[in-house]
């Protein structure tokens, strides 16, 4: 029987930047009906061939195939005329717009809107997918994993054929990431072809129907349907990580079942939280000790991040925070950087650095005007650029010199600049936000050892984490919020992800406890 033609092909492409080849006569083709996951740690070239699939980038090389004929993907409106929609890893919607009014955003000029006919033909769409979101809701009200939901609706509208879906569960909880499989399995089925690029290789091998993996801008290597489905799922974690990185990694179930190797606590309570309230937490209270990891797990959205941005002293709380037995209240974010409180952001790209700025600018973003780098408001090149190279060697920031832009860098590069920058000096606690999102196998490793070494020098540590096997594999304790408040504090232990995972979801942190609350009723 003669073999489908792809919906999508990729031809012996190449494309070059100056200095680099992003992409290395790449050819891959994509079928309709599969769930084609794409892998391959930061740099890879996974970025430059999704620009090149959406009309943003052109080939210097080779062919792009449209139903086996060659094609010029002259803009992003070309490629959804083509059936190709993409959804990128930052949401694209407008916050202050309802559904409906996001999914009219780019009609024609010249038409009229037909709000009703979208709302209904969303409604229907949403149902055929199992999406449970009213067209009506206004996007800011709506969970990450909700607006996902919209933009792949929206992205499927416009193209319809083949769906690219660039790291979509870099900022999901995990019942997000269950609901987007299930979703692409049902999309899928409905013929759609979907190109799934992800650094998680257990989400890979959960949701796709084979695997190609990339490597130094070259296709290293895939797994096809048939060998998917046949092989037991620690010899394909084996083949992947071969391919991914030319040798396997320490750990190839890192990211499946991690092993929970922690440091010992020390005695000392470092941080102190009482009666902390903002406005989207409310009567927040727990401590940290000198050489713990305090981890804090819950459904993305439900006051993770305004609670450590408030630890951080980025907006207004109210109530008792104490660093080593001094009060932090009333003190600004240079206050608090310099009484050795560390804030590590989720937002990598935007709050943790000035993408034109050099990197060796941004590891001193929160010493400037200081001395020995600036004296009497003048830079001292010299000493900024010592300290660059010294901190880049030390983190492995891999970047053609101290002076590029650090915005210019791949994801893993610039967590590393963050935390080289952060860990400068003497500090006392550091407080991680979702520290892995969006990085690869290697530096996911890499992130994580560096947590666990920090805390075993004595640093005490906040981990805030949506990946709840990250949380579990790293945290002494895990605090749990829902709806704003901390719902409870579970010492982590063989029956931890349970009693974690019954307290994410509003339930009693038993059954037992949940048994005997019915006997009462």
């Amino acid at each position: 029987m003669k073999p489908a033609v792809p919906i999508v092909a990729l031809d012996q492409v190449t494309k070059r930047f100056p200095g680099v080849v992003a992409n290395d006569r790449i050819s891959l083709a994509f079928q309709a009906g599969e769930v084609h996951a794409l892998l391959g740690e930061n740099g890879a070239g996974k970025s430059t061939l999704i620009s090149m699939l959406a009309g943003i980038q052109r080939p210097d090389e080779g062919a792009i195939l449209i139903d086996g004929q060659a094609v010029a993907l002259s803009s992003p409106g070309h490629a959804l005329r083509l059936g190709i929609g993409t959804v990128y890893q930052h949401r694209m919607l407008v916050p202050t717009l309802t559904v409906a009014e996001n999914l009219l955003l780019g009609t024609p000029w010249w038409q009229r809107p037909r709000r009703a006919a979208v709302a209904e033909r969303f409604r229907r769409d949403a149902r055929a997918f199992g999406i449970d979101v009213p067209p009506e809701a206004r996007v800011d009200g709506l969970s990450l994993g909700e607006q996902q939901q919209v933009e792949i609706i929206r992205a499927l509208w416009r193209g319809g054929r083949v769906l690219v879906l660039d790291e979509p569960t870099s900022m999901l909880s995990p019942q997000g990431v269950e609901e987007l499989g299930a979703m692409m399995r049902r999309m899928a089925a409905q013929g759609v072809s979907i190109i799934f690029i992800t650094h998680h290789l257990t989400e890979a091998l959960a949701f796709g129907d084979r695997v190609s993996v990339l490597r130094g801008g070259r296709c290293a290597g895939g797994i096809g349907t048939a060998e998917f489905g046949a092989l037991p799922r620690p010899a394909l974690m084996e083949r992947v990580v071969g391919m991914m990185f030319g040798t396997a990694v320490a750990n190839t179930n890192a990211l499946a079942a991690p092993s929970l190797a922690l440091p010992r606590a020390g005695d000392a309570t470092m941080l102190e939280v009482s009666d902390l309230s903002g406005q989207a937490f409310r009567d927040i209270r727990f401590d940290v000790r000198a050489g713990e990891i305090f981890g804090i797990a819950g459904v993305d959205g439900n006051g993770q991040t305004p609670l450590v941005q408030a630890l951080a002293g980025q907006i207004p709380s109210r109530g008792r925070v104490m660093l080593g037995g001094q009060d932090l209240q009333g003190r600004s974010i240079r206050q608090r950087h310099g009484m050795g409180l560390r804030y590590v952001t989720d937002d990598r790209g935007g709050e943790g650095t000035v993408a034109t700025l050099p990197v060796s600018l941004n590891l001193l973003l929160k010493d400037l005007g200081r001395a020995p780098f600036w004296k009497q408001g003048f830079a001292e090149r010299r000493a900024i650029q010592a300290h660059a190279s010294a901190r880049m060697r030390e983190f492995d920031v891999r970047a053609p010199s101290t002076e590029t832009p650090i915005g210019k860098l791949s994801g893993g590069n610039i967590q590393k600049a963050l935390l080289a920058r952060e860990l400068a000096g003497s500090p006392r606690l550091i407080i991680y936000n979702k520290p892995t999102h969006g990085l690869d196998l290697r530096n996911i490793e890499a992130t994580r050892a560096r947590i666990r070494e920090t805390a075993q020098a004595g640093l005490a540590t906040v981990l805030v984490s949506t990946d709840l096997s990250e949380v579990l594999a790293l945290s002494h304790r895990v605090g749990v919020m829902l709806r704003g408040r901390m719902v409870g504090i579970v010492g982590n232990g063989p029956d931890a992800r349970d009693r974690v995972g019954r307290l994410m979801a509003g339930l009693p942190e038993s059954a037992a406890e949940d048994a005997a609350g019915e006997a009462a009723a």
